[in-house]
Order: C-alpha cells, then structure tokens, then sequence
C-alpha cells in the first residue's frame, strides 16, 4: 500500500473530517485480542474513525506449554488480513504493527510474528515490558489532564505499571498477571490466583508510591468490570474514559463480582463470552492493589498503549497542548456556523467572568472556554431539540482530559443555552454528576450564550465590538451589555428577556447601554 501518495478522493475529503491527512491505523496484537484501531489522523485528540477487535486468546496455556495455541494463531492471521483489507478499503496512510506478551513469551512467537508480517506487509514491533509500560503511561498522559499517579495496563499475559507525573514518566514494571497468565498459572484457581498475585505485586514498588493517588486502569477486563460498576450502581452516564470508582466502594464491588456467578451480574450480556473467565482474575488484581497501594481513586482509561504510540509521535508544542480544548476546537471546526465565533466567545466571556469576580479555578476556567467553542454545535438540530441533542453530543462525546463532573458542566451550560435558564427543566442525571458549584457557573454561562447569539447571529467579528460586564455602584450591582451606536437597533423584546435572566440568576440589575 502507498503510504505516501497525496492522491486525493472524494471519499477522503468529507466536511465531517478535520483535514489532518490521510488516517493512521494501529493493529495491536495483545495476548487475548487483535485490534484494528483507525484514527482520523495524527493529532493531540485522535479520533478513531473505525474499531474492530477479534478475541484470538494468544497467551491461553502460553505458561504451560510455552506455545501458541494453533487455532489462536490462525484465528489471529485470519483476523490481521482482515484487517488489511479494512485499511486498504478506508485509504490509510500509514499502519502500525504491535505485538505484545503472548508472542513475546512463547517458543513459537517469532515463527507466528513472521507469518503476520507477511499478511500485512509491515514490519511489527514486539513490545518489551518496558517498552509496553512506557506507551501504556504514554497514553494516560495523553488522555489525563495534569495526571498523577500510577498506570495500570492489564492485558492477557502482563501487567505494566509505571508512575506518572504531569508529561512525565517514570520506570516501569512488567509482571506476570494477565488475566489469561493467571487462569493458566492457577490451574483456573482463583483462590491460588490470588497467593500468585500477592506473591508478585509487592516486587512492583510504583505501589509504593501510590498511596493519596490516583490508580489509571487500562485494559479490557478492567473496563469491563468499570461497565459492570455502573450497571450495579445505576449510574446514569456511559462513557468509560475517566469514569471514577471509591476505593473503598471498589474493594465491596470486586468481593461481589468473585463470589457471584457471572452470569447473575447485570450487563453481563455486554461483555463477550471469551471475557466472562477473565473478570474474575481481574477482580483479584484490582483488589489487591487497592489493597497493597490504598489510592485515593480508581481512574479508568480508555486510552492506552495505541493512544500513547501517537502521542509519543506527536512534537513537544502538540504534547504541551490540553486535549480537552483541542478536541472542543475540532468540533468547532467541523459543527459551528462560524468557528471564528466559538473563539471570540471565549475572550467575551473572560470579561464577564472576571468581573464577576467568580474565582474560577484554572481547571473551571478550561471548562469554560471548551464549552464556548462548543456553543454553537447543535445548530442544524430542529429548535426544539436542539438543547437535548446538544447535551448528549457533548455529555457522551470522544472527548479526553475532562472528568465526568466536568462532562456535566459542559452539556448543561450548552443545554441553558438553548432552553432556558430554569433548574427544574435541565436533566436530573447530568445535575447529580456536577457539584453545585458547577451547576451554577454552566446556568451562568449558559445565560451569557443566550444573550450573545442574539447579538451576534454566530457570526465572526460581532461580540469583539461589545461587551457584557459586571458592574457595583451606588445603584445597586448590575449587568450591563455594551453595545455600539451602529448596533443600537438590536435592542428589541428578545435581546431584553435574555438579559433579563440572566440578572436574575446572578441578582443583578440588567442594562443595555448604547454608544
């Protein structure tokens, strides 16, 4: 395959795709699945355009009889010249080949690694330990706003952890506590599984250093348990990345999952059959570094190893820049009647906030300005549901570095937006994940949106001419909307209301002031 021609076709210039040339593809050869990830292209938030996975079982019995299993290699061969054909028929620019444990540890690994590259016509890259345990923090860091912490990335045959620190990375460590190493060293024991992990988890002295932070687990069985939390718990968003578990409530859940049958668990119809073994030896592992290492919290990730080869190939200027933001500047891109608005509308909401005297925090501040570039997403929507289509976009976006807390503030400023400022209407769900806090800095923003865009239509090059501010003086506090003489003729009912309700939420006096 050509991969570097500049050939275009219609297909791969669609207005829904950023242009970012062409996408990027990463087969991932892991101990019980291969993986065909295709992103849109090499940027600080990738988006992946196509996702397929085939549970191959690798690393099954790769312990005890140190080989790969026949009908997982030709399950795994015929999986990767399927994916070729995928990458080919999508035009991707350029593939990636990883393998990791399975074809690392067993005596017919090389044999099988060089069949696969013969399928699809690149070289692959056998991971070391280290080598996976880098990327896998790589990929936190990617996905982390300012992380901190330790990584946890278990797959089939490993366990990787390593510290991370903001951009930084420290050493990692490999062990021998895949879920399907486990099964195997076990003789399918749980109760030896776990005398095997607490053998080996205190050779890991990242857990040491875990104490007060937070634990990032990445890996299949991990999600897997985190879909099964939810379901247990009734909680109301599903989006993996960042979904948050207590320790404490964590240490309860997994005692539940290894003494329930697996089929008595709720949403267990979402996790495949080939999985359902592993939950169990994953529980253990969890459980036991909850245990060993006492964290202050259980991130999940759902960026790992694939998202942290990209990364690592990104400049230091791309590395630097918060995903968040990024992410919410390609959706302006793409949604927005006018982009340059979405732009505008941070700075013009910087004036009011500041004057407002709000003490936003930093991390507030970059919820703020992700929510302007946002504002104006769901405008092709029928006006009747433009505020609840743009709530669950955003609520249930591919969007990284932001909590689920944070999730909530976006949708529900956006959502103020486009149906009003009352509390009562705006969704139950979303206001349990929020602080209060939170809650009324998104109806407060979600107010300055709706007097905004009947100022300035969407458009570039309005709201730089105006300004809202927040006023004190012997007439009581106020808000006031500075307007041009050359726009005097905006002031009508609609303008008006808007202001309106937006003094009322911040009890303050609403004025329009002229020239």
């Amino acid at each position: 395959m050509d991969t570097t021609s500049d050939k275009t076709n219609p297909r791969d210039t669609a207005p829904g795709r950023l242009k970012v040339g062409r996408p990027i593809a990463i087969i991932d050869i892991g101990s019980n699945s291969v993986r065909l990830v295709v992103y849109e292209g090499l940027t600080r938030a990738p988006m992946p355009i196509y996702n397929e996975k085939v549970l191959c079982g690798l690393g099954r019995h790769v312990v005890s009889t140190g080989r790969l299993e026949d009908e997982a290699v030709a399950r795994a061969l015929r999986a990767l010249a399927r994916f070729k054909v995928l990458c080919e028929t999508i035009r991707v620019g350029e593939i990636l080949v990883l393998a990791t444990a399975a074809a690392r540890d067993a005596q017919n690994g090389p044999d099988f690694l060089s069949r696969a590259e013969e399928i699809v016509g690149r070289p692959i890259e056998l991971l070391s330990g280290a080598r996976e345990a880098e990327l896998s923090s790589l990929g936190v860091i990617s996905g982390f706003h300012e992380a901190d912490g330790i990584v946890g990335d278990l797959g089939g045959g490993s366990l990787e952890l390593v510290d991370v620190a903001g951009l930084e990375a420290g050493q990692g460590v490999t062990l021998p506590l895949g879920g399907l190493t486990l099964q195997d060293l076990s003789d399918d024991s749980p109760k030896k599984a776990r005398r095997l992990v607490r053998e080996a988890l205190p050779r890991a002295p990242q857990l040491a250093r875990l104490k007060g932070r937070t634990f990032y687990a990445v890996g299949g069985t991990w999600r897997n348990l985190a879909r099964l939390h939810m379901a247990e718990r009734g909680y109301p968003l599903r989006v993996m990345h960042d979904y948050r578990i207590d320790p404490a409530d964590g240490l309860a859940f997994l005692e539940m999952v290894e003494r329930t049958p697996a089929t008595a668990l709720k949403e267990i119809d979402a996790v495949s059959d080939a999985r359902r073994p592993l939950l169990a030896y994953g529980a253990i592992v969890l459980e036991e570094i909850i245990k060993l290492g006492r964290p202050a919290s259980i991130a999940v990730s759902a960026l790992g190893v694939r998202e942290g080869i990209l990364f690592e190939r990104l400049d230091d200027d791309l590395k630097a820049r918060d995903p968040l933001i990024t992410a919410a500047a390609d959706f302006n891109v793409l949604r927005a009647r006018s982009p340059g608005h979405g732009v505008e509308l941070v700075s013009w909401t910087d004036t009011l906030f500041e004057t407002l005297e709000l003490d936003e925090t930093p991390q507030e501040r970059r919820l703020r300005h992700a929510a302007c570039l946002l504002a104006d997403i769901g405008w092709r929507a029928h006006p009747d549901y433009r505020g609840e289509q743009s709530l669950n976009i955003i609520a249930n976006g591919a969007f990284v570095g932001i909590d689920h807390p944070g999730r909530a503030y976006l949708a529900l400023s956006n959502y103020f937006r486009h149906e009003g400022l009352s509390l009562e209407k705006a969704s139950a769900q979303l206001k349990g994940l929020a602080t209060p806090r939170l809650i009324g800095l998104a109806r407060i923003l979600g107010g300055a949106f709706r007097v905004a865009y009947p100022v300035s239509v969407a458009m570039e090059g309005v709201l730089p001419k105006t300004a809202l501010i927040a006023r004190g003086g012997a007439k009581g506090p106020r808000i006031v909307l500075n307007l041009p003489e050359d726009m005097g003729d905006l002031v009508g009912e609609r303008l008006v209301g808007r202001l309106k309700q937006l003094g009322r939420v911040l009890e303050r006096e609403p004025k329009i002031q002229v020239g």
